[in-house]
């Protein structure tokens, strides 16, 4: 596989999942500027690459690891529980934790809105 044909693989694969060049940047702590000379076919290291294609599910070569639906479950699922977990934190230094049912449940309704609801557009924001 050409350089090229990653190139295209990859830029196919971010635009499918709607992720911009700055949260793809975020997200693999990457700066902008080498995200961008990548997408602008520019020379890169490895391991940068490798940052790149882990981010969207894809191997070294382009090839999928990860399906597309599987990839931004996992990432709503992680989102959702962070946000749940900094209600609970605060939760918690007021005595008004919640008990782990109604986590999973507030979890859930959160990963759910990340996937369809209202926050779908935040999905890949860092």
């Amino acid at each position: 596989m050409t350089r090229l044909q990653l190139l295209e693989k990859v830029k196919d694969r971010r635009e499918h999942i709607g992720i911009t060049i700055d949260n793809l940047a975020k997200l693999s702590n990457l700066g902008y500027r080498t995200i961008s000379r990548f997408f602008s076919g520019d020379d890169v290291k490895l391991s940068t690459v490798e940052k790149i294609t882990n981010l969207l599910g894809l191997d070294f070569a382009g090839n999928e690891v990860i399906d597309i639906k599987t990839l931004k479950e996992k990432r709503a699922e992680d989102k959702a529980l962070y946000i749940v977990s900094l209600v609970q934190d605060t939760s918690s230094l007021e005595m008004q934790g919640l008990e782990n049912k109604e986590l999973r449940t507030l979890i859930n309704e959160t990963k759910e809105q990340f996937l369809n609801g209202i926050y779908q557009k935040k999905l890949w924001a860092s």
